[in-house]
């Protein structure tokens, strides 16, 4: 870090303060500086000028001779630009010369001059001024003391009014504010004297505070190919077992235990299972609770001798739809279920469908009346193309 030697009010030496690398160190960037301070002088450019055309001019409203017969050019008018005290072609209107400055450029460019200056030892560091009241001669005897000739930049502070006002006077000295230090100002000035307080320094800025760890998640659980994802309207359970709905929360079906879990043993939270917004109606002999507020506990679950064999979630037989089939553990489509569909649209596809090769399947049914007493439905272009093709053959 480079270091200068600290004067007092009367240029003798009281000691020594270190310059900032950062600021007064660094290698000048002559290119950068000229961009900057050409945008600063384009900048003080007023842009008023302004000039009339010809249709601003006063006059010329009238053609000023024929057309033929006189020999001379045609003419429309006295105000035109060729004529004297007619309009002006081309000429300056009101605008903006201010340029677009990236503020790190600007930063830059002053950083590079005051390394320049510093280069040449042309900074001048002073401890205070310390004048109780302006006199400009004592503030011209303090530049002389300090050696300083020609021209010079003086660095105040704000609230040190006195040597303000005693160097303002002075011809070959511009006074100027910590806040308004610009590299134009340094550039036009030999020497720069700052006082201990008014010395710029290049704070870092405070590192940004580290981001909290994310904390660990249990993966979401995967569904398996071929079971079904939860839809708006499940199926009806299988007889003898039991639902329950409510209106403020969801309900839970035993259909959907896995394999070794059978029906009546008690049921697990209602976050686990798949939430549907309407149940259709259970079968006959399944006992059901209703209420408004909350979900509801079947008297099947709370007794755990209850079984239901039928219902039993098997790889082969899945308890969500009755007739359907999972899909085999090796990916491959069941042999002799033609008929497939998708547990998210209900939606049913069989082999003549221009969709069934584009249906994700979920579960594949042996009949169409399989399919649909699980709640699937046909699709209506499936339909459509089925009765127009029955249509065509009944005509043939």
């Amino acid at each position: 870090m480079a270091q200068v030697t600290l004067k007092n009010v009367a240029g003798k030496d009281a000691g020594k303060v270190d310059l900032d690398d950062a600021t007064f160190g660094i290698q000048p960037n002559v290119p950068c500086m000229h961009q900057v301070v050409t945008a600063q002088l384009a900048a003080r450019r007023a842009g008023t000028q302004s000039t009339k055309t010809r249709a601003e001019v006063r006059g010329g409203g009238r053609k000023p001779f024929a057309q033929k017969g006189t020999g001379n050019a045609r003419q429309g008018s006295i105000r035109a630009p060729h004529f004297s005290g007619g309009g002006v072609a081309l000429g300056p209107k009101p605008r903006k010369y201010g340029q677009n400055t990236p503020k790190k450029m600007i930063k830059l460019a002053l950083r590079s001059a005051l390394s320049d200056r510093a280069n040449e030892g042309k900074i001048i560091v002073v401890s205070e001024w310390g004048w109780d009241k302006p006199n400009t001669k004592t503030a011209k005897a303090a530049l002389a003391g300090l050696g300083v000739n020609g021209k010079a930049l003086v660095v105040v502070g704000r609230d040190d009014a006195a040597a303000a006002l005693s160097f303002r006077n002075l011809t070959e000295v511009q006074v100027i504010a910590p806040g308004e230090l610009n590299a134009y100002d340094v550039l036009c000035n030999d020497w720069i004297v700052f006082t201990e307080s008014t010395l710029p320094v290049d704070t870092p800025k405070p590192p940004k505070p580290a981001k909290p760890e994310a904390t660990e998640t249990a993966p979401a659980a995967t569904i398996s190919a071929g079971a079904p994802k939860s839809s708006k309207r499940s199926s009806a359970p299988d007889e003898g077992s039991a639902s329950d709905e409510s209106d403020g929360g969801s309900s839970q079906s035993e259909a959907e235990a896995s394999p070794d879990h059978k029906k009546g043993s008690a049921s697990e939270s209602d976050a686990a299972a798949p939430k549907s917004k309407k149940s259709s109606p259970p079968d006959e002999g399944s006992a059901s609770d209703e209420s408004d507020g909350g979900n509801s506990q079947s008297e099947a679950e709370a007794s755990p001798d209850h079984k239901n064999s039928e219902a039993e979630a098997s790889p082969d037989h899945p308890a969500q739809f009755k007739g359907a089939v999972n899909a085999p553990a090796d990916g491959s489509q069941p042999e002799g279920y033609d008929i497939k569909g998708n547990a998210d649209s209900m939606l049913y596809h069989t082999p003549g469908s221009r969709f069934y090769k584009q249906t994700a399947a979920e579960v594949w049914f042996a009949t169409e009346e399989a399919a649909e007493a699980a709640g699937f439905s046909k699709p209506a272009s499936q339909q459509a193309a089925e009765e127009t093709a029955e249509t065509e053959s009944d005509n043939t």
